[in-house]
C-alpha cells in the first residue's frame, strides 16, 4: 500500500489547494462549498458537470478554475451543429507530402470546458465519452494521448430549458460529480456588482498553481488510506441505490470508484491521510445523485434523486470507528489504528447514529 513518506506532501497539497480556492472565491462571490468541490474533483482525476439555469455563473467558475492553474485550456461552445470531429480532431490529406496529418480539435488540453453540453446532440456528445474515461482519443484507427492532469468542466441548463438534450447515461456516469451554482445570497450579489460592474475579474487573475503541481497533489491524494470498513461502507451504499424502489437505474461501480476517489481527496484538502464516512457521506448526493433514474411514480410523487440518496444514507449503518493508516516508522503523532472519535470534524452533511 502506497503511504506518506512524510508529512511534507500533505502540507504542500493543503497550502497549494487554498492559493487555488483563494483564487476561484476572489471571482465567485458566496459559494464556498461550490468551489471547495470542484477542487475536490480536479485533485481526485475526475470531471465536473455544473447544472443550473443561465446566469448564475456556472462558466464563469469553469473559466476561473481553469485560469487559476498554469496549464493549457480550451473551451467548446456545445451547439446542435457541432460535430464530433470538432471536438476530437481530424485527419486531413496533405498534397505535397500525401499523407493525412492529423489536427487536433478542441479536447487536446489539459482542462476543457464545455459551455451547455446539453445543447449539442447526442452523436456530439459521444466524442468525450472515450477522452473522459481513457484519456485518449482515437480518429482514424490511430491512438493519440491527452495531456496530463485532463479535467471536464461541462454546463448544462437544465432539461425543462428550450433547446436542450438529456445527457446520455454514460456520459452523465463519466462525470465524477455534479454541482448546482444556485442564486447568490442578496449581499454576494451585491458585491458582485461592485467586482463585475466595472471590467471581468477574470482580467486580472494570474495563476497560482501550475500543472507540475497539480500532478504531485494527485498523487499525493493517491496516498491516502481508505480503511476496509469504509470502503464496504461505499459499496454498500452504492448497493442500496440498485435495488432501491424509486429508482429504475442505480449507480454503476464507476460510481463506487468515484465516490471513494473523491473522499479522499476531500480528506487530503482536510489535512488527514485517511477517510472518514463522514467524507463518504458529505459527497455522497453530488457524486450519486446525477447517475440516478426515478421511476415514473417517483417522478410523479416529486421525488429527487437527492432525496433518495439522503434516505439511503440514512439507512445504511455507519461503520463503528475510523481507522487510519498504520504509523509510519520514524514519524511521531502518527494516526494508530482505530485511533480518534469517527465524528466531530465539522464536516458537511456529518449524520450520527
Amino acid at each position: 500500500m502506497t503511504t506518506f513518506d512524510d508529512r511534507a506532501s500533505l502540507t504542500d497539497l493543503t497550502t497549494t489547494a487554498e492559493r487555488v480556492r483563494g483564487s476561484v472565491e476572489s471571482v465567485i462571490e458566496g459559494k464556498p462549498e461550490v468551489v471547495r468541490l470542484a477542487l475536490t474533483v480536479l485533485l481526485a482525476e475526475g470531471h465536473l458537470l455544473i447544472e443550473d439555469v443561465p446566469g448564475v455563473g456556472k462558466t464563469m467558475l469553469a473559466k476561473t478554475l481553469a485560469r487559476s492553474i498554469d496549464c493549457s485550456v480550451r473551451r467548446i461552445q456545445f451547439t446542435p451543429d457541432l460535430l464530433p470531429s470538432d471536438v476530437t480532431g481530424v485527419s486531413i490529406y496533405d498534397q505535397q507530402r500525401h499523407e493525412f496529418e492529423f489536427k487536433p480539435g478542441a479536447i487536446f488540453a489539459q482542462i476543457v470546458i464545455g459551455d451547455e453540453i446539453n445543447r449539442a446532440s447526442p452523436k456530439t456528445q459521444s466524442a468525450l465519452l472515450e477522452s473522459m474515461e481513457e484519456r485518449q482519443v482515437t480518429v482514424d484507427g490511430q491512438t493519440y494521448e491527452l495531456p496530463s492532469p485532463f479535467m471536464v468542466v461541462a454546463t448544462q441548463n437544465p432539461v425543462e430549458m428550450e433547446g436542450t438534450y438529456p445527457l446520455p447515461e454514460a456520459q452523465r456516469d463519466r462525470f465524477m460529480a455534479r454541482v448546482s451554482m444556485g442564486y447568490p445570497s442578496p449581499e454576494a450579489e451585491l458585491k458582485m456588482l461592485d467586482t463585475h460592474g466595472a471590467v471581468s475579474p477574470l482580467d486580472d487573475l494570474q495563476p497560482v498553481a501550475h500543472a507540475h503541481e497539480v500532478l504531485k497533489l494527485v498523487e499525493a491524494v493517491r496516498a491516502v488510506h481508505v480503511a476496509e470498513s469504509v470502503r464496504r461502507y461505499a459499496v454498500n451504499l452504492v448497493a442500496a441505490t440498485r435495488s432501491h424502489p424509486d429508482l429504475r437505474l442505480g449507480a454503476s461501480p464507476r460510481a463506487t470508484l468515484h465516490l471513494l476517489r473523491a473522499a479522499k481527496a476531500s480528506a487530503a484538502l482536510a489535512g488527514r491521510e485517511y477517510v472518514l464516512p463522514d467524507d463518504v457521506q458529505a459527497l455522497a448526493a453530488p457524486v450519486l445523485a446525477h447517475r440516478l433514474l426515478p421511476t415514473a411514480q417517483a417522478q410523479l410523487n416529486r421525488r429527487t434523486a437527492e432525496q433518495v440518496v439522503d434516505e439511503i444514507l440514512q439507512g445504511t449503518p455507519v461503520p463503528a470507528s475510523a481507522p487510519g493508516p498504520a504509523p509510519h516508522p520514524g514519524r511521531p503523532g502518527a494516526p494508530a489504528q482505530n485511533a480518534g472519535p469517527l465524528y466531530g470534524h465539522g464536516l458537511p452533511d456529518s449524520r450520527r447514529p
